[in-house]
């Protein structure tokens, strides 16, 4: 005869003849980014990071997650192994080329004098 046990609220559960169970269920899903827009016309801010198998799965998270008193509007969730950045060291020497680009700036156009505002 098998010993049964209550423990845990779940009733009789067996003590001899069941397989233990086997150890936590590690995934190896991807790291994902969230940004959530809070309101109309702002820029979407990083708010936090998870795991999840696909991008449907990762939007439904970050839905539950970062947006539970109904702040977003909306809400971006990119792979954190497809984004690539710059470094703030490397803001000197990265951003100083703009300045030799002479097309950027209006300085060989004929402006007419009957445009205002210019």
């Amino acid at each position: 005869m098998t010993d049964l046990t209550a423990e845990g609220g779940h009733g009789a559960v067996p003590l001899e003849g069941v397989p233990a169970a086997p150890g936590p269920i590690k995934h190896d899903w991807p790291l994902y980014e969230v940004f959530v827009r809070g309101k109309r016309g702002l820029n979407h801010v990083h708010v936090g990071s998870l795991h999840a198998a696909d991008d449907q799965m990762a939007l439904h998270h970050a839905r539950d997650l970062y947006t539970r008193r109904n702040e977003g509007v909306s809400i971006w969730v990119v792979r954190a192994s497809d984004i690539t950045a710059s470094s703030p060291d490397e803001k000197d020497p990265f951003f100083a080329p703009s300045g030799d680009k002479v097309y950027r700036h209006p300085t060989f156009y004929d402006i007419p004098e009957e445009v205002p505002h210019i």
